[in-house]
């Protein structure tokens, strides 16, 4: 099985991922920029594609992260994801994009049992979903996501740029603090769960909140 992986929840970023490729991994790219999404996204695809010597066509799915994300971020991923799967024809799968860290920490040699991640919400607060982990098996979400201060977070290993971020005020894995969702884990995660025979999300965006720019309401007439 060969997938496009899309995530945009933080940096942008795109992978091939395939079962039969060494560690499932064809190809990827990822940003370290989170505000270039639209203008870097579609020219890496295509890079992406034409290095492995694919087209749209060779794919059998797309996946695209669903978030947590800032709105507009986000929205270029799953829009562009959407795109992509009307015009190749193929079928569209979401996953939660904290998902990507939560594999990453389960593959890690000393993944705490059970663990939190968080990421960079802004506004001083911190996107987050708690996970448990059992031997063989993929990361289990227990909780969220949600969207507040990290403060306010379970007493658990926070795992994430978000508890980076908030050092202080968590327990934060120093070797993950700066970690952020990637498409590459993210396609990872959506293969294995396809392979055992779980069902994926669909590409309805996780905004959590309102986006910060808001259509003015009609004036009123001066009396």
């Amino acid at each position: 099985m060969l997938i496009l992986a899309i995530d945009t929840s933080a940096v942008a970023s795109a992978a091939l991922v395939a079962d039969d490729a060494p560690e499932s991994v064809i190809a990827s790219f990822s940003t370290e920029d989170t505000r270039t999404h639209a203008e870097v996204l579609v020219p890496g695809i295509e890079k992406l594609l034409a290095g492995a010597g694919l087209t749209g066509n060779d794919l059998d799915a797309i996946v695209t992260g669903v978030g947590p994300g800032p709105f507009t971020g986000l929205r270029s991923g799953i829009v562009t994801a959407r795109t992509l799967a009307f015009a190749w024809g193929k079928p569209l799968y979401g996953v939660m994009s904290l998902d990507a860290i939560a594999l990453e920490v389960a593959e890690s040699t000393d993944a705490a049992p059970a663990f939190i991640i968080a990421t960079d919400a802004r506004r001083k607060e911190v996107y987050w979903a708690r996970y448990s982990l059992a031997d063989g098996q993929l990361p289990k979400l227990l909780d969220g996501p949600h969207v507040g201060f990290a403060g306010d977070l379970p007493d658990l290993p926070v795992y994430g740029a978000g508890a980076g971020l908030y050092a202080d005020d968590v327990d934060a894995v120093a070797e993950f603090s700066t970690r952020q969702p990637e498409a590459l884990s993210l396609g990872q995660f959506a293969l294995a769960r396809l392979e055992s025979g779980e069902q994926l999300l669909d590409s309805t965006p996780l905004y959590l909140r309102e986006s910060d720019a808001q259509v003015p309401g009609p004036r009123k007439r001066a009396l």
